[in-house]
């Protein structure tokens, strides 16, 4: 579906691909921060598959598009390749976030998951690698012979690096979930299933962490309401 000048899919990705699959999310903070950088946009364009992840986008394609979609999380998304893999015995590659991190995944992986094969490397924090750091990466990747890549960096850190290596990168499916890494692993709660299901997720998280999400909540959700109206009444965007 056409939304806002981007292919965004409606439902799951369909498993096993029949070529390199890239799986993006959009939700209004990831599109108003397209807006100002031109790589992630040209990152999130390049996705083979660009999921919902949002209610922001939900309710822009009900307002835009007069269509009934449902919003698609990084979590489920993830929830969806592991069932898949783990059916398939196959293997999955963790990259992003702390060894601590990391280790809880793996325990975690291992009770749920018995049949895939987990492998892991938490690189260096820092905002940008460099290209030897990538290169390195991406062959200790492509060396454990992983079927699915979770890369865990942040947007649009993960987007921006998927999408300048995907040439070096070997698994089938690449999956930039973000904070789906600390939502498994426990170090941070994902919302009751109560605010899910109303479409207020964002809420919970927003009071625990005002500062943290302020911009993510108070600036760019109206600065995304206004461009859907904009689209809607003018034909073009504003931002």
């Amino acid at each position: 579906m056409k939304l806002l000048s981007y292919e965004v899919a409606v439902t799951y990705p369909k498993l096993p691909p029949n070529k390199k699959m890239i799986i993006n999310t959009l939700n209004p903070h990831s599109y108003c921060m397209a807006r100002k950088d031109h790589v992630f946009e040209t990152a999130l364009r390049d996705s083979d598959q660009l999921v919902p992840d949002g209610i922001g986008i939900v309710w822009a394609a009900r307002v835009l598009e007069k269509k009934k979609i449902e919003k698609i999380a990084g979590y489920d998304i993830f929830i969806h390749i592991m069932e898949h893999l783990n059916k398939m015995a196959g293997s999955c590659f963790f990259l992003g976030a702390s060894e601590e991190t990391l280790i809880l995944i793996q325990a975690r992986a291992r009770q749920e998951y018995p049949n895939i094969r987990v492998h892991t490397h938490s690189p260096p924090y820092k905002p940008k690698f460099d290209r030897e750091e990538s290169h390195a990466m991406c062959a200790k990747i492509k060396a454990s012979g992983a079927h699915v890549l979770f890369v865990g960096m942040t947007a649009p850190k993960q987007e921006k690096w998927v999408y300048q290596n995907k040439t070096e990168l070997s698994p089938a499916i690449i999956c930039s979930v973000g904070a789906v890494f600390d939502f498994y692993a426990g170090t941070v709660k994902r919302s009751h299933p109560f605010w899910i299901k109303l479409g207020l997720e964002w809420l919970p998280r927003f009071l625990k962490e005002p500062k943290r999400l302020a911009e993510r909540n108070l600036v760019s959700t109206p600065k995304f309401i206004l461009e859907v109206f904009s689209y809607k009444f003018l034909k073009k965007g504003l931002l």
